[in-house]
């Protein structure tokens, strides 16, 4: 059974084009260091279902905000921690980019899938 990191990330949609071109950055990193999958997801239909959360209420979306729905997918919980250990060993030798985001809202978990298809 794999792992899998999940982040929800309420991004101002003036800066979504500079999201786009760090997440393409975060890609080429997650995977050189052997993440499986790796996803970031704008939100386009984010219309609640009855008697539902939405994400814009869980991301507690600003006006002028939209939310990104992303996740890495690993082989197991231990393969995600040896990936990272990697990941955050090259992305501190560099300077850091300005996020184009609060870091402080955003949300990160690691989940283990009890299913999977």
């Amino acid at each position: 059974m794999s792992y899998v990191d999940g982040y929800v990330i309420p991004v101002p949609k003036k800066n979504v084009k500079a999201y786009t071109k760090m997440a393409r950055w975060g890609k080429k990193v997650w995977m050189k260091h052997g993440a499986l999958r790796y996803f970031e997801c704008l939100g386009d239909d984010l219309t609640p279902m009855p008697g539902c959360g939405n994400f814009p209420g869980l991301a507690k979306l600003k006006k002028g905000e939209t939310v990104f729905f992303s996740f890495v997918v690993y082989k197991s919980r231990a393969h995600r921690n040896a990936v990272n250990k990697k990941v955050w060993k090259e992305m501190m030798s560099q300077p850091m980019p300005k996020m184009p985001f609060d870091v402080k809202r955003m949300a990160f978990g690691g989940f283990k899938p009890v299913v999977e298809g």
